[in-house]
């Protein structure tokens, strides 16, 4: 009797751009990878969605849709192309109403792609009934989840076996259409144990045809047991990635698994030089991109603090440039407390990021002395129901901080249509109307119209001349005998910014922290008023005010970028803007004075 063979997705070119490089990758730079990689015959590959879709706008000033676009064309008519979707909120910053939703598969399908995986972090089924819906009426395959992760050390409640496959009943008893069902552990912290328990009962649930797909990633060093435990409780296929975007916060390597597999009664049955010319190609495709260190480190306390890998990076890369990257540990530590009394969402876009966000408040404002606005949202039930309710003190505290009730109602039926808002700003600025606009009007927000206004910027960060040239010379050498083992410091130029690297002793790890510009002229001062303070680190995207102007309470002031996520500042009350301190693309850190307001 011949192996069975397990199928698998390469995610190199999606998750593994984002749990690198905040997926800040160039379209023209790993197409050459690609053709190698169906030489290899790897015809399934992740080819969009999630934060990829922002990201290609947001960093590389390109079009997500002729990215997608130009990868079919690449790889030929017969590949299954897959994107990620989350929920409501399919590919954007915010929930999304039916009409966007509906949107977003039609072009997705319209630009080539074949499956969508489509998850909710709060595995709340209302949430992926109409997308699920509109995935399958547009002839995409649609690939429902159910989310997973370890909850923090004494924490009980959810996120067992019995939990995930109740939450595979509820899907199967809403008739939400669907092609296939994945379990999806971005953290990569499920014990193997609980992911075989998992498959295992799925199994008996489903029909024997039924594709069952596993997803995690190496951040806590446990991937490749995880999925062996997937395989041997029952999965079809797994996800992998290639060298250099393997390991660490990606997904396990293919040649890594290709090897664990030897002996057993299963098979990735591919041919080992040819996968390996296929990671020799992507390797030389990615050479000249800055890789942080810690996309490539196992972090065992993950699996205390549950970080997704696909938002690790993107969250260190922020504290880089806010110079806070020390504070990394605490905040990972306090996330444990922050999931305990949140309602135990799965630690996955957008949750992971309320997570983090409100971690880091808790470090560096004390402990709840303030609520991030969209930790609040989650635990007051604006994005669903959380697995468990969230708990009593930290839901009365979301509320008075941010005048809101509990909501307990589908989140779809508050949302207005965004076609015509769309349509409205599109028309404003002279552009054109066409579906492509507005998914990226909707999706994108104000970075979306700036990229169709032709304002974009790369921001991409990759090597520099300056980053291999030789050291110039000590005016006298020192002899290698006496050379110090303390810290090592250097600079480097990451994208046309300077960064001091110190590496420390003994344990050999790095802290990157940006060279600050020198100080403008100071501001007249300004006497009186109420200063408006930054909630969390991030950049500026977008002021919406003048000085001089009057406003009401609530009313926004400026977008705030903070680790993957745009949000807007609001005025506390009514009054009058007396001084902007901040201007458009500065980065900020939490508590930072933005308005003094009159």
């Amino acid at each position: 009797m011949g192996k069975k063979v397990i199928k698998f997705m390469d995610t190199s070119f999606r998750d593994g751009f984002q749990s690198v490089f905040g997926t800040r990758v160039l379209t023209d730079d790993f197409l050459p990878a690609l053709q190698a990689t169906i030489d290899a015959g790897i015809m399934h590959l992740e080819a969009g969605g999630g934060a990829r879709f922002q990201s290609q706008i947001f960093y590389c000033n390109e079009s997500a849709f002729d990215m997608m676009d130009r990868f079919r064309a690449e790889v030929g008519p017969d590949a299954d192309l897959q994107t990620l979707a989350r929920g409501i909120n399919v590919v954007a910053l915010s929930q999304q109403p039916r009409d966007m939703i509906d949107l977003h598969a039609k072009m997705f399908k319209k630009h080539g792609m074949t499956t969508i995986r489509n998850f909710d972090a709060l595995n709340d089924v209302r949430n992926l009934e109409y997308s699920g819906e509109r995935i399958a009426h547009h002839g995409l395959n649609h690939q429902v989840v159910v989310t997973l992760m370890d909850l923090p050390p004494g924490c009980t409640g959810a996120h067992t076996a019995e939990f995930y496959l109740e939450r595979l009943q509820q899907i199967l008893d809403s008739n939400i259409p669907f092609h296939s069902i994945c379990f999806k552990d971005a953290s990569g912290t499920a014990n193997p144990r609980k992911v075989y328990d998992t498959f295992k009962g799925a199994r008996k649930m489903v029909p024997e045809d039924t594709i069952l797909w596993f997803h995690t990633h190496d951040t806590a060093g446990i991937g490749i047991s995880q999925n062996l435990a997937a395989i041997e409780g029952g999965t079809t296929g797994i996800d992998l990635s290639k060298s250099p975007v393997s390991g660490g916060t990606c997904q396990p390597d293919i040649l890594s698994m290709m090897h664990v597999l030897k002996g057993t009664d299963f098979t990735l049955d591919l041919d080992y030089e040819k996968v390996l010319a296929a990671e020799e190609s992507f390797e030389d495709a990615m050479k000249d991109y800055f890789f942080p260190p810690e996309a490539k480190m196992v972090s065992p306390t993950i699996t205390l603090s549950p970080m997704p890998g696909g938002a690790l990076t993107a969250n260190t890369m922020m504290m880089r440039d806010t110079g806070t990257l020390h504070l990394y540990p605490q905040v990972i530590k306090e996330m444990s407390e922050v999931v305990r009394l949140g309602g135990f969402g799965s630690s996955v876009t957008p949750v992971s990021q309320f997570y983090f966000q409100q971690a880091y408040l808790n470090v560096t404002e004390g402990k709840w002395k303030k609520i991030n606005p969209a930790y609040g949202n989650m635990v007051l039930g604006y994005f669903g129901r959380t697995p468990v309710p969230a708990d009593p003190e930290i839901v009365k505290l979301a509320s008075e901080q941010l005048g809101k009730p509990v909501f307990t109602e589908n989140p779809l039926d508050i949302l207005e249509p965004g076609i015509p808002k769309a349509t409205k700003i599109l028309e404003e600025n002279n552009l054109t109307v066409n579906d492509e606009n507005l998914f990226i009007i909707a999706s994108c927000e104000q970075k979306g119209l700036d990229f169709l206004l032709g304002n974009g910027k790369i921001n991409v960060r990759k090597k520099t001349d300056e980053d291999t040239a030789p050291a110039k010379p000590a005016a006298k050498a020192t002899p290698a005998a006496t050379v110090s083992a303390g810290p090592r410091s250097y600079s480097i130029t990451v994208n046309n910014r300077i960064y001091d690297v110190t590496v420390a002793e003994g344990n050999g790890a790095v802290q990157a922290t940006p060279v600050q510009a020198a100080a403008p002229a100071a501001e007249a001062p300004v006497t009186g008023g109420t200063e408006i303070e930054a909630p969390t680190p991030g950049n500026v995207v977008k002021i919406m005010v003048n000085v001089g102007d009057s406003v009401k309470k609530d009313q926004p002031l400026l977008v705030l970028e903070a680790m993957k996520m745009e949000s807007e500042v609001k005025s506390p009350s009514d009054g009058k803007i007396l001084a902007i301190h901040i201007s458009a693309g500065d980065t900020v850190q939490a508590s930072d004075s933005l308005f003094t307001l009159g």
